[in-house]
């Protein structure tokens, strides 16, 4: 008898990816730096989300650290499964919670409570960097730049380009000669980079801007603030040229051009034009095996390529050295080296929360992270040395095999600045 087989008779294999295994306790090691650290968030002990609920803000920022620094733990639902280990209740005191109050904690707790710790961390690292004439200068150098976050298009507070398409943007500030950030806030991807910046204005203050920032009320308000300034502007740029001063030949071997002191602007269109200002012209020769990425559209959604360029470095810092205006400009690609780390190294642009209150919460974690292996380290945040803190943190070496390791980087790293 021949039997007629249909598609519903046959068993089919459902798509999408493969269940991820469970995580087991002994993947969940390293509880040390994270006990060092609970000392450090006690002031956050007496915030909860709810009377009814358990999770502390300290716990909920000491677990967002271990997902950090434990690459098993890969999602919020993997914290969760960790919460319930034994080796994280009894050593670290942290309690299970539930998907639910992770979610809902997230999203009414306040984030500007972590910004002290941020603040007392940055204050106990010493220079890491070790350029001279940079730390000669008695100003904090900070780098200010912006990148973008990716969204889910239900994620409908981060604006950006339409609905399906949406992006939170994070401002960092970030100290070149520690190499660590030092302040941070989250918008939605249309944010716009010199608002934020004029409303955090410090004192003290080197800011070193890209071309973005260039807006002569900034500049003018960074003054103002009793900061100071070394920002790309347009080659178009409009200015009246007081002196031009003479090149060294090291200058010029340099690319330099041109010294200008200029008023910048037009009389009556610019606050800043009454000021004295410095304006550097430098020939970019760039890599002629390596296109030189030039120009970034307005929504960060595409860059333009050239080869050999000219740039407009302007500062007001009149009496400066110009090889080290140049140095001080050069030295602002730091920052996007750090947003590198921030998203490829301690992929914290994965979005464990999805509101904008529980991103920023996320990301000050993130940025306690890096000011940890900094401090627990005494070097620059990299990639090698991340993946011996996690080796740490997984029980596959120990307290002393990773200063070991440590310190066979430290040449090595050196080196590399």
């Amino acid at each position: 008898m021949q039997h007629e087989w249909t598609m519903a008779r046959i068993p089919r294999r459902k798509s999408g990816p493969h269940a991820k295994p469970d995580i087991t306790p002994k993947q969940v090691a390293g509880t040390k730096y994270i006990r060092q650290m609970l000392d450090l968030l006690k002031p956050l002990r007496e915030h909860k989300d709810c009377p009814n609920r358990d999770l502390h803000y300290d716990e909920l920022v000491a677990f967002i650290l271990l997902y950090f620094f434990t690459p098993v733990l890969t999602s919020m639902r993997g914290i969760q499964q960790a919460s319930k280990f034994e080796i994280v209740q009894k050593k670290l005191g942290l309690h299970r919670f539930s998907l639910g109050s992770f979610s809902e904690s997230a999203a009414v707790f306040d984030p500007e409570l972590l910004v002290p710790i941020i603040e007392q961390l940055a204050g106990e690292v010493t220079a890491v960097a070790d350029n001279p004439r940079l730390a000669a200068l008695d100003l904090a150098i900070t780098a200010v730049d912006g990148t973008l976050i990716d969204a889910l298009p239900k994620m409908l507070w981060a604006l950006w380009l339409d609905d399906e398409n949406r992006a939170a943007k994070m401002h960092l500030q970030f100290n070149v000669l520690k190499s660590v950030p030092t302040k941070t806030t989250i918008t939605d991807g249309n944010g716009n980079e010199r608002t934020v910046l004029r409303d955090t204005l410090a004192a003290g203050m080197l800011y070193l801007l890209d071309r973005g920032y260039a807006q002569y009320s900034l500049l003018d308000d960074i003054i103002n603030a009793k900061s100071s300034y070394v920002v790309r502007v347009d080659n178009n740029a409009a200015y009246e040229i007081i002196e031009q001063r003479p090149l060294s030949a090291a200058a010029r071997r340099a690319g330099i051009q041109r010294d200008l002191v200029v008023h910048l602007g037009t009389p009556g269109h610019s606050s800043l034009h009454e000021r004295r200002t410095r304006l550097v012209e430098i020939h970019v020769k760039g890599d002629p095996t390596r296109k030189h990425n030039n120009r970034v559209s307005s929504k960060k959604t595409f860059r333009t390529t050239t080869g050999e360029y000219t740039m407009l470095l302007s500062t007001d810092l009149l009496d400066l050295d110009v090889l080290l205006v140049a140095e001080l400009y050069r030295s602002r690609w730091q920052i996007e080296l750090f947003f590198r780390w921030f998203k490829k190294i301690l992929e914290a642009d994965k979005l464990l929360c999805l509101t904008k209150n529980g991103l920023t919460i996320v990301a000050y974690c993130a940025l306690i992270a890096s000011l940890l292996v900094v401090l627990w380290t005494g070097r620059k945040p990299t990639k090698r040395t991340y993946e011996l803190i996690c080796f740490y943190f997984l029980g596959w070496i120990g307290d002393d095999e990773l200063l070991r390791h440590l310190e066979a980087l430290a040449p090595a790293d050196k080196a590399a600045s």
